[in-house]
């Protein structure tokens, strides 16, 4: 057994991370309302930035983590943007972009500071978080443009679906695997590009490119049970209040 662990250590926690993240958006939403989802909008952001500066090695491609959790806020704003309002699948967007604007600030602060002779972590702060602006700022415009992207493509959708079909309410994995993947193309260039470019090898960038997309494409397709689950809680809690 811990063989097979550890030959498959990061297959394994992926998938873990995959049901425990997206797992976490439906009870957010069903006892906080789209206030929940803002919550785990800013955690996520805040996280992805951090975790986005390891690279590990998971299912025969080298990516970065991070992946995840960025998935994790498309799936935020098509629950916003299905069950809540265009308006409100925006705001999401705009705390995310708020969130990692003050991390950053706060996280280059602590540098700033002479350390007394008994500390020990600085170093190892420093060794983290030098990195932070390029990549944080390179996250914060590839999060802005292709989160603000998908919002629109999702509408967008909405209205070929609902004048396809005449019906609001069908199609709905059509405008959300069809606004994220595409989205998540623009997404992934963009950030390999920002993020890495001089860091690492033409073939690596485009290793990660792949990876990074595959890992979206899988997350798309995974998240939109969850996206009929929430909407499912949405209609429920409309009953108990016209009841």
């Amino acid at each position: 057994m811990n063989n097979v662990f550890g030959a498959y250590a990061n297959e394994i926690l992926l998938i873990l991370s995959l049901v425990v993240i997206f797992g976490s958006v439906l009870p957010a939403y069903k006892f906080f309302g789209k206030y929940g989802l803002y919550a785990m909008t800013i955690i996520a952001t805040i996280t992805a930035n951090i975790e986005c500066l390891i690279m590990i090695r998971a299912f025969g491609m080298e990516q970065t983590l991070g992946n995840v959790l960025f998935a994790v806020t498309f799936l935020i704003t098509d629950i916003l943007s299905e069950n809540e309002s265009k308006k409100d699948a925006n705001r999401a967007v705009i705390l995310g972009i708020f969130s990692s604007l003050f991390f950053v600030i706060i996280t280059q602060s602590w540098m700033l500071y002479i350390p007394s002779e008994s500390d020990f972590i600085m170093p190892s702060i420093k060794e983290v978080f030098s990195n932070t602006p390029r990549m944080m700022f390179s996250s914060l415009i590839v999060y802005a443009v292709s989160q603000f992207m998908d919002v629109q493509l999702y509408h967008a959708w909405w209205k070929f679906t609902e004048k396809l079909s005449g019906n609001k309410r069908k199609f709905l994995w059509l405008r959300n695997n069809g606004s994220t993947l595409i989205s998540q193309i623009l997404n992934t260039a963009l950030f390999t590009l920002l993020a890495f470019f001089g860091t690492y090898d033409f073939q690596t960038l485009i290793s990660i490119m792949l990876s990074s997309y595959v890992i979206f494409v899988v997350t798309s397709i995974c998240d939109t049970p969850v996206v009929y689950l929430a909407r499912k809680i949405r209609e429920s809690r409309k009953l108990k209040v016209q009841k």
